[in-house]
């Protein structure tokens, strides 16, 4: 009898583990059991976890994030960071928003389990020829429910300036920077000097936090929105689009820029750097030349974080984070000029001063430009006008 009990326990947990082979379609089943369909959903979804891995700033390549909602009550005041918004009642008219890529991932989202607008453009997606769609049915207030950041529109900025809310808009950008020109009513906290001036941050941890950057490819404004999470504040916001936007479409005027002026160094090298419009910077036509003739005359050091570093760089940088800059100084060369960049200048040019003040003998410059990295190493480097 003995035996007989444990052949049948053995036999019933070898048909347990084999469950999941036998019938794999039950096994995803119970996988996707928390989001119940309902009639008329889209065939494909995504859950918050999914989501996560694809909301990103810089945005992740080949997906696209698609709030459905309409825009002034909804989007403006709170989205996915990233995403694009494509009301589903205005999709024939904004098609055009969508990437000329038909494989891209298009992922939808609009009000929750009971918003159709996110599955009415998914649909609609489909039928233009998109063969890589799914719809996040739980939608904004699950995303707000689980802890994710949540972005505002330049639009809903302007209407709080407007209103006179109660609000903190923080510039993440080096002083620097932020100093050429910030978005009204702005408080410059630099992400590198975040823990020197929290002092300047609201007593009150439900105030509203908004910070923003240097755009799209600027990590600051995240990274000080995470620091000020973990201070214990409950209502942090990011603008990620960041200033060059809002100076896009309030043509703010930018201030004068200091004159040109190139760092110390007599080599042939230094002497075919050709400064730019600001102290410390090269034009990208002669960094671009240097680089391709003689890259092993010049150190080039990438300030970004690791991630984005690991996602594509110039082919033959370095990195060194900005935070990590003043504590590795020393192994920088004085004998060749060194060259910083990132993605769009701003922490290149708080390392130049970094550098300049820290550095002693070192021949310091920076590249004062949009820069797109791929992670083949190539990459589109755009001077700022």
């Amino acid at each position: 009898m003995k035996v007989r009990r444990v052949y049948g326990l053995a036999a019933v947990l070898a048909a347990l583990l084999a469950y999941p082979l036998a019938f794999p379609n039950l096994a995803a089943a119970a996988d996707s059991a928390a989001v119940q369909t309902k009639e008329g959903w889209y065939k494909t979804l995504a859950d918050f976890d999914f989501m996560r891995q694809n909301v990103d700033i810089p945005l992740k390549k080949g997906v696209m994030i698609i709030d459905s909602r309409p825009a002034t009550r909804q989007y403006d005041p709170g989205h996915i960071p990233g995403a694009v918004n494509i009301p589903d009642s205005q999709f024939e008219k904004q098609v055009s928003k969508l990437p000329e890529d038909k494989a891209t991932l298009l992922l939808f989202y609009c009000g929750g389990v009971n918003c159709m607008l996110s599955h009415n453009s998914a649909f609609k997606a489909e039928k233009l020829g998109y063969t890589n769609i799914k719809v996040y049915a739980d939608g904004m207030p699950d995303w707000k429910q689980k802890g994710g950041q949540v972005s505002v529109s330049a639009a809903h900025i302007k209407k709080l300036i407007d209103e006179k809310a109660a609000y903190t808009l923080i510039d993440a950008r080096p002083q620097r920077v932020a100093g050429k020109g910030m978005i009204p009513t702005a408080v410059n906290i630099s992400d590198s000097a975040f823990d020197k001036n929290v002092d300047k941050l609201p007593a009150d941890k439900a105030a509203t936090l908004i910070y923003y950057c240097g755009g799209m490819e600027c990590v600051l404004s995240d990274k000080s929105a995470e620091k000020a999470r973990k201070l214990g504040y409950t209502n942090v916001l990011t603008y990620p689009p960041g200033y060059p936007e809002w100076n896009k479409l309030h043509a703010a005027a930018p201030l004068a820029g200091a004159a040109p002026a190139a760092s110390g160094g007599s080599a042939a090298t230094v002497a075919a750097l050709v400064p730019g419009k600001e102290k410390g910077t090269v034009t990208v036509a002669s960094f671009e030349k240097i680089w391709k003739e003689n890259p092993a005359s010049v150190m080039l050091v990438d300030v970004r974080d690791p991630k984005e570093f690991a996602a594509g760089t110039i082919k033959g940088a370095v990195n060194i984070p900005m935070n990590d800059l003043e504590k590795k100084i020393s192994t920088l060369p004085a004998d060749k000029p060194v060259i910083f960049v990132c993605g769009t200048g701003a922490r290149a040019g708080e390392a130049f001063d970094t550098v300049k003040m820290l550095g002693g003998k070192v021949q310091a410059y920076f590249i004062d430009a949009t820069v797109t990295f791929n992670q083949d190493g190539s990459y589109v480097m755009v001077a700022k006008m």
